[in-house]
């Protein structure tokens, strides 16, 4: 029995984005195709600018101007972990009933284009991207503007 309401995968991403106090360009992540394709193009521009890459330099070296609004300032890595993230909790919330971190590194695994250089420690320092049941998951966007624990 589902936990959850299949095809509610836009609706679970932008929850989960909200509840660790990111927003979410619509038009980038509303399905779960786009949502893919995106971090894929997102991943792969991290992975050539780097870690301490800016959301304003990952915007620019994609086609997702739309990151802008979000704060140019932002560390890239951890938006694009938190969208991984959001990703594999929609689609565990649309398929079932929620993501572990053996889900998180199964979803991974299954989808290599959404690796990035350190992904499995950035998931293990930072479980509140993907565990709902985390306290103070709001401190995440927090710690995204000042790299905190993850560099």
């Amino acid at each position: 029995m589902a936990c959850y309401n299949s095809g509610d995968f836009s609706k679970y991403f932008t929850e989960n984005m909200e509840s660790l106090g990111l927003g979410v360009p619509s038009s980038l992540f509303e399905s779960y195709d786009k949502a893919m394709a995106t971090a894929s193009a997102l991943v792969s521009a991290l992975q050539t600018l780097g870690r301490s890459a800016t959301l304003a330099e990952l915007a620019g070296a994609t086609n997702c101007a739309e990151l802008l609004v979000l704060g140019a300032s932002m560390g890239a890595a951890y938006y694009v972990g938190a969208v991984i993230g959001s990703i594999a909790v929609a689609s565990g919330k649309s398929l079932g009933c929620g993501t572990s971190m053996a889900d998180m590194v199964a979803f991974v695994h299954a989808t290599p284009g959404l690796a990035f250089v350190g992904w499995k420690d950035f998931y293990i320092q930072h479980p509140e991207v993907f565990d709902t049941g985390q306290a103070n998951r709001r401190l995440y966007f927090s710690k995204s503007l000042f790299g905190v624990g993850y560099v």
